[in-house]
């Protein structure tokens, strides 16, 4: 017959070899303990910046029988402070076209926001709440990151307050489209659990400081998740913030960043040690016009360096739409400058 133990009862039954196990703990559980204080520390620190955002949507559209209808649609998702006065950064699909829009902080209080700015193509959105004592998240470096250290990201699944799901950074430097069709660069893939609702949310350090912006998971995959680099948002914030959107130059080109060989960085008297590589060419753009091809490496535009894409984001500026410019590339050996006219991105660009 067989005898079965439950474990927590009061049960007496003790055998020679059962003896309770030494309570000093081991190298692995004190690694562990480690790692949860670490966690710890993080959802303390950052998830009263942490906001829940209800959004309500009109949508119009017409029934079969050609009368038009309109009808409030309401979605929810993240989002988190990074100003004391109410500053809150958010995905673009969370708040776009919304007619109202209510954040609820992590102590419960509630505030109707304003939209301050919308960017769909980076999928990045500012609004705002007037409300006294909040709590501001610190931004971090999304360029110091390394493939398989810690990620936490922080949000509202399916409603559920201040969610905590842990994870690494996978990899970084991939690409994702928005839901304007165009290209966002540079997007942090993680292993960090997201769910909807999750949209908008923090994500992590272990010292407590944001380094993207969580915005998409591949739903038929598992572990498969994006955000997008913190150092992206802060230079669409400003703009975001004065003007209400971010406009931008166009040339065309989907990259990643990319390390340059040390012996091409001295041969051609580089200044940086990285660039772009250009791994699509949209038809019909300036790249394409100018001659650049996938494959090519962008280190320099207009005598200014180009190390990273967000570089490149930084010199794409509006003031450069329509002025010829010089485009400094690395093809196979050689260093070519190209001619290019950047064009004012377009919404659907």
């Amino acid at each position: 017959m067989t005898r079965i133990l439950q474990l927590g009862s009061n049960s007496n039954f003790e055998t020679e070899g059962m003896r309770s196990p030494a309570t000093t703990p081991t190298a692995d559980e004190q690694l562990l303990d480690a790692y949860s204080q670490a966690v710890i520390s993080v959802v303390e620190n950052v998830s009263p910046a942490v906001v829940n955002i209800d959004v309500q949507r009109q949508l119009r559209g017409r029934r079969s029988n050609n009368q038009s209808f309109a009808q409030e649609v309401q979605g929810n998702g993240s989002g988190f402070i990074f100003t004391g006065d109410g500053y809150i950064l958010t995905n673009s699909h969370v708040v776009h076209g919304a007619s109202k829009i209510e954040v609820a902080l992590s102590d419960g209080r509630r505030f109707l926001a304003e939209m301050i700015g919308d960017d769909p193509d980076t999928d990045l959105a500012v609004i705002r709440i007037h409300a006294p004592n909040l709590v501001a998240a610190r931004l971090g470096d999304s360029q110091s990151l390394r493939s398989g250290q810690l990620a936490i990201a922080i949000g509202n699944p399916y409603g559920f307050q201040t969610t905590v799901t842990t994870g690494v950074v996978s990899a970084l430097g991939r690409s994702f489209r928005s839901r304007s069709g165009r290209l966002i660069d540079n997007i942090i893939q993680t292993d960090a659990a997201l769910n909807p609702g999750n949209s908008g949310g923090p994500l992590v350090t272990s010292h407590g400081e944001v380094i993207g912006v969580n915005t998409a998971v591949i739903m038929s995959a598992q572990g498969i998740c994006f955000a997008v680099p913190i150092n992206t948002a802060k230079m669409i914030i400003g703009p975001l913030i004065k003007e209400g959107k971010f406009r931008r130059g166009y040339i065309g080109v989907g990259g990643q960043n990319v390390p340059l060989p040390r012996r091409v960085v001295l041969f051609h008297e580089l200044s940086v040690e990285s660039g772009v590589l250009a791994i699509s060419i949209e038809p019909n753009s300036p790249a394409q016009t100018a001659g650049l091809r996938e494959g090519d490496v962008i280190v320099g535009l207009n005598n200014q360096p180009i190390a990273n894409i967000d570089d490149l984001h930084k010199v794409l500026t509006h003031e450069g739409v329509g002025v010829r410019s010089q485009l400094t590339i690395l093809r196979r050996s050689e260093k070519l400058v190209l001619s290019i006219l950047p064009e004012e991105s377009k919404p659907n660009d």
